[in-house]
């Protein structure tokens, strides 16, 4: 009996517990003086291709040469898969920059240019750039105005084995468990890309990445194991078609979900102001802080002050917004009013990038 009373008594003081946190939490989440709101921000594209080009070559100089046979061959061991990994991969890449660039619309021309012996490479680092020579002959004889240039892939495949069981039917029939390794495949794809403009003699960029995959399989000896892991290389080429349209998409403006906080106690206008933002009518609130940027009490006035910041920059008047931010911290010293006005000025550069790359 008595371990029975202690037993029931344990729930009773956790339960009251979780119901003093719960108070707890509630009542700060009641208290908060802000609530967070997202919304959209566009930064400019990472790579910037000028508006009078039209006609785009992509190139391939991850093809091994002949004098890096001996690397190149080492790889295909490693790559359990077949000879033809990293050649497939590195194709699905180029295949999809070029249906990307194409998407786009905004290029008469996307073509990929083949059969250049000279600048193919084998190593699976970065290799030096292209003279200028080679890419102004390679943009003359193919019509292109810039060049995309896959700059390397390789993939590296690290194999891990370990002992296991697994079951397999005896000569009646009748499954048993049998001495067995477990195999896992640990694929790392390595890639680099530049982007050259033989009219400005500027390589516009120079991008590496990695992506890994890992697959898994088990059999009664490593060869057999190796053997169960199904469609490997549909994952590396799958894979390595969505690095290519990452990487053609650098060329275009980014949208973001940005999280702002804004201030929802003070007076009766912030609660009333907070429900209007709730139902998403935030010039309706607006008007409401508006009112209390002349309060007489300095902290009630600084936060009016920054949410009208927050509204203009919902609006996209990014100069008004920076003028309430800074107003918010410098006449009343609302401490979030200082970070803020750093991401409105950070705003406001991307912002200049972006209507340049637009051509505003």
């Amino acid at each position: 009996m008595p371990n029975q009373l202690y037993l029931t008594q344990i729930p009773m003081i956790t339960l009251n517990r979780f119901f003093a946190f719960a108070s707890i939490g509630l009542l700060l989440v009641s208290c908060s003086a802000t609530h967070q709101l997202t919304m959209s921000a566009v930064d400019p594209a990472p790579v910037h291709i000028a508006s009078d080009v039209q006609h785009i070559g992509i190139i391939n100089r991850s093809l091994p040469a002949e004098g890096n046979s001996g690397i190149d061959t080492i790889d295909k061991i490693l790559s359990a898969e077949g000879k033809n990994l990293d050649k497939d991969g590195a194709e699905a890449a180029i295949a999809s920059v070029k249906s990307e660039l194409q998407r786009l619309q905004r290029f008469d021309k996307v073509a990929v240019i083949k059969d250049i012996p000279e600048i193919k490479k084998g190593l699976g680092v970065l290799p030096a750039s292209l003279s200028w020579d080679q890419v102004d002959k390679i943009c003359k004889e193919n019509d292109v105005d810039v060049l995309f240039s896959l700059a390397f892939y390789d993939t590296d495949t690290k194999a891990s084995v370990k002992a296991t069981e697994m079951d397999l039917p005896n000569p009646v029939g009748i499954k048993a468990k049998v001495p067995a390794v477990a195999i896992t495949l640990r694929t790392q794809i390595q890639n680099g890309w530049r982007i050259y403009d033989p009219a400005t003699k500027i390589i516009l960029d120079e991008y590496s990445f990695n992506n890994n995959l890992v697959s898994s399989g088990s059999g009664i000896n490593p060869m057999k194991a190796v053997k169960t892991i199904m469609n490997r290389k549909e994952k590396v080429v799958e894979t390595s078609s969505h690095i290519g349209d990452y990487y053609a998409k650098r060329i275009t403006p980014r949208s973001r979900r940005v999280k702002r906080d804004y201030f929802v106690k003070g007076t009766n206008n912030f609660e009333i102001a907070m429900r209007r933002a709730q139902t998403g009518k935030w010039n309706s609130a607006a008007e409401l802080w508006e009112k209390e940027v002349s309060n007489p009490d300095g902290k009630i006035a600084g936060r009016a002050c920054y949410n009208m910041a927050i509204i203009n920059e919902i609006n996209g008047d990014l100069n008004k917004a920076l003028d309430w931010a800074q107003r918010s911290y410098s006449d009343y010293n609302i401490k979030e009013a200082l970070s803020y006005v750093r991401i409105l000025k950070y705003r406001m550069s991307q912002k200049r990038k972006l209507d340049k790359q637009l051509g505003k």
